[in-house]
């Protein structure tokens, strides 16, 4: 990706800008608001009443948090921001796959990325609206910017419900869990099951630890609830934007504290695995130039062969729109 001609607005070290103010936008201000990371934060939305509403009702908690600005703006806003979360695009509804949302939310990005490529953004894109990983690619195309500065929330959510299901499987600490779902945020998910492991104890020993023999069942059983537990909350009410929002404060943490923590964020492929030029949710370094370098994590056949097939099925779609 090629940088901007013109020169690139400074920075505010301490400001975010939220394009999209649904229920993932709002949750995710509400938790960045909590975070103490930002002095300022800006919120964007198509509907301008809908982006002032939200800011008064989550400016009001201030006073518990610490002190800031959250208001509502436009895209003039962005371009000294430090971070830009993207989450505007259509919802996910009952019966819908993330993948079916491609062109509705394709459409919305022609709109909105070129408006961010325009004020010359120096800071980092993160874009969260589904299909994550398409979408982060069209955002590197439509801004121009680095690919390494544009990443998408990927498969850090998923990952972390894995590991919510294991600690509860295994009766310990999630956080004590480390185990990664790559490829697609979606149904062509994998679970990096070779690689997973409980601080450091290979996870089938530690499952054998706390009285569980049935790996095979249990691991199918716990991936596919992992799988479809974004449908399972939709059916019950509508959408899903916690999760999500605690994913984002994580990945701003990151970035913000240049942490260089690994992420299985959404970021471009050169040859990892035998795949190339297609956005996956794959392992890397994340800090405040965003992407630093992939993380090579340990796949066996089956989830390499996964993996592969995960990638085609994004780069069929990706080869198919019109940018």
């Amino acid at each position: 990706m090629s940088n901007k001609t013109s020169a690139v607005v400074k920075t505010n070290p301490r400001k975010a800008v939220m394009i999209g103010c649904g229920f993932v936008g709002s949750a995710s201000v509400f938790a960045l608001m909590q975070s103490g990371l930002f002095s300022e934060i800006v919120l964007i939305d198509a509907d301008k009443d809908k982006a002032e509403g939200e800011a008064m009702d989550i400016s009001h908690g201030i006073p518990f948090a610490r002190p800031m600005k959250i208001y509502a703006g436009g895209y003039d806003d962005v371009a000294d921001a430090a971070i830009i979360v993207v989450s505007a695009g259509a919802g996910q509804k009952p019966g819908e796959t993330r993948l079916d949302l491609v062109n509705k939310n394709v459409a919305i990005f022609k709109s909105i990325i070129p408006e961010i490529a325009k004020r010359n953004f120096g800071g980092i894109l993160l874009i969260v609206a589904n299909p994550v990983d398409i979408l982060t690619q069209v955002a590197q195309k439509l801004s121009g910017l680095p690919e390494e500065r544009v990443i998408g929330s990927g498969t850090v959510l998923d990952s972390a419900r894995l590991k919510y299901a294991l600690g509860e499987h295994l009766e310990v600490d999630s956080r004590s869990v480390h185990a990664f779902i790559v490829g697609e945020h979606g149904d062509s998910e994998v679970v990096a099951w070779s690689s997973a492991n409980v601080s450091g104890v290979e996870l089938h020993k530690m499952c054998e630890m706390r009285g569980h023999y049935k790996h095979k069942e249990n691991t199918e059983e716990i991936a596919a609830n992992v799988k479809n537990s974004a449908y399972e909350i939709i059916n019950r009410k509508h959408a899903t934007y916690y999760g999500i929002a605690m994913s984002v404060r994580r990945i701003c943490e990151v970035i913000m504290r240049d942490e260089k923590s690994i992420l299985p964020v959404s970021h471009m492929m050169h040859g990892q695995y035998g795949i190339d030029d297609v956005v996956l949710s794959m392992p890397a370094i994340v800090g405040a130039n965003g992407v630093e370098s992939d993380i090579p994590i340990e796949l066996n056949g089956e989830e390499a062969l996964k993996l592969k097939e995960s990638a085609d099925a994004l780069k069929n779609i990706i080869d198919g729109l019109e940018l």
